[in-house]
Parts: C-alpha cells; sequence; structure tokens
C-alpha cells in the first residue's frame, strides 16, 4: 500500500458547520485538508465524514491519524 503524503505535522484547527465533508486521504489536495480530486488515478479515495452540529476541530494534517480524519497526535511519532 502507498503512504499519503504528509502536508504538515500538526493538525489543521477548524470551525465547522454541521453538514458532510469529504478528508483527503492521499496528501496532495490543495485544498486541504478537504479532497480536491488530486487522488485521481491513485488507489487513495477520499473519506466522508458528517457533523451533525457545527463544531471546532483539530484536522488531521499528516495522514496517520487513528482516529481517522481527526488529529490523535500520530504527527510526532513522524521522522
Amino acid at each position: 500500500m502507498a503512504e499519503p503524503d504528509v502536508p504538515a505535522k500538526a493538525p489543521k484547527m477548524l470551525e465547522l458547520s454541521a453538514g458532510t465533508y469529504f478528508w483527503c486521504s492521499c496528501g496532495k489536495s490543495g485544498k486541504q485538508p478537504f479532497c480536491d480530486g488530486a487522488h485521481a488515478g491513485s488507489e487513495f479515495t477520499p473519506t466522508k465524514f458528517e457533523l451533525k452540529e457545527d463544531a471546532k476541530v483539530a484536522m488531521c494534517m499528516c495522514k496517520h491519524s487513528g482516529a481517522g480524519v481527526f488529529c490523535d497526535g500520530s504527527h510526532r511519532k513522524l521522522d
């Protein structure tokens, strides 16, 4: 399995409205942390997630989080 690019080794703090979003799993999107289709032709696909209410979130930017789209601190273990 291919390794994703790592756009940043820190989470991106965002205030998002309730709704459906697509998180970039490949790390190549120019609209990080959201998908812009840059994964086309690769084995990566965006991860759909929904927020039931407005929320402040820490989005994973290293693409290695064990908590899916949300940061779990995994970026601290990367070289």
